[in-house]
């Protein structure tokens, strides 16, 4: 799979307007605070929703969007990426301004990539990269209340770390999954899922091929009652096992899709590991 080489019937067929149609990709950021998810539903205001608004406002065409990750219902993201097909002969360096033109302030495209014909942003991931950010201290941000879940009592980051590492490695997640289907699987490779503490906040960050939907919210609340020290640390291990009970289910809007990782010479956004917390870029602008 190499950037820039188009050359199936896919890519060259007509899109009935004369024009043949190439696979485009998006690096995309954007503060989900006013927005019910990433993934289209009627009557509601969401990510795609907007990206295909603006998509269709720039290149005269209806267009589709494809995402890597479908976030929650107030969640963000700093590296969502999105692919489509277009017939536009709009350059690529006028795809960012363009787009940005039209879109609301809080949904940014930072990249656009032409990319080969079979690029599915969602199926050619390798890994995705999530943060979860919690203000730990005695009082609430007003600055920081749209991205961080605000705990006061003191959290021991240290013993969280440690209950994380039994997340990392290959498991099946489906008890802390929120209505997965019996009949799909719902084993995941976890690369890594770290917590640390700088100051007065913890971030909890994980990588993994795939997560199931509140997977990484539910498994943090276990971390977060280990860090209050409510629960053992091998709590995640009985967990992981089918005990969930008591288990909180941490709020959306501390959750923030960082990267992408794609493999080959599909190079879209950061790494992992390039994006530490301070670097987020996600200003707390709140809703209008």
């Amino acid at each position: 799979m190499e950037e820039g080489s188009v050359h199936n019937s896919e890519d060259e067929s007509d899109n009935g307007t004369g024009g043949q149609l190439w696979r485009a990709a998006l690096l995309v950021e954007y503060q989900g605070t006013r927005y019910s998810g990433f993934q289209l539903q009627a009557g509601h205001p969401t990510i795609q929703g907007e990206l295909e608004k603006a998509l269709a406002r720039f290149t005269g065409q209806p267009t589709r969007i494809r995402g890597a990750s479908r976030t929650d219902s107030g969640a963000h993201a700093k590296g969502q990426v999105v692919d489509f097909l277009t017939a536009t002969q709009h350059p690529l360096d006028r795809f960012a301004p363009a787009l940005n033109y039209h879109l609301p302030e809080d949904i940014n495209v930072l990249e656009a990539h032409r990319v080969d014909d079979d690029f599915h942003s969602r199926r050619c991931a390798l890994s995705r990269t999530y943060q979860y950010s919690i203000l730990n201290r005695s009082a609430p941000s007003p600055l920081r209340r749209h991205t961080h879940l605000w705990i006061r009592e003191h959290l021991d980051a240290e013993r969280m770390a440690e209950a994380a590492q039994f997340l990392v490695g290959i498991h099946d997640f489906r008890a802390l999954a929120a209505g997965h289907p019996q009949d799909r699987g719902a084993v995941r490779e976890v690369m890594r899922w770290e917590v640390e503490r700088s100051e007065d906040s913890i971030v909890i960050e994980c990588e993994a091929n795939g997560f199931l939907k509140q997977q990484i919210r539910k498994a943090n609340g276990i971390l977060t009652e280990i860090g209050r020290g409510k629960y053992p640390v091998n709590k995640v291990k009985e967990a992981l096992a089918g005990d969930v009970s008591g288990t909180p289910l941490l709020p959306a809007h501390g959750l923030c899709l960082i990267s992408v990782k794609y493999p080959g010479s599909v190079k879209i956004g950061p790494t992992p590991g390039d994006m530490g917390p301070e670097n987020m870029g996600l200003e707390d602008r709140g809703p209008e």
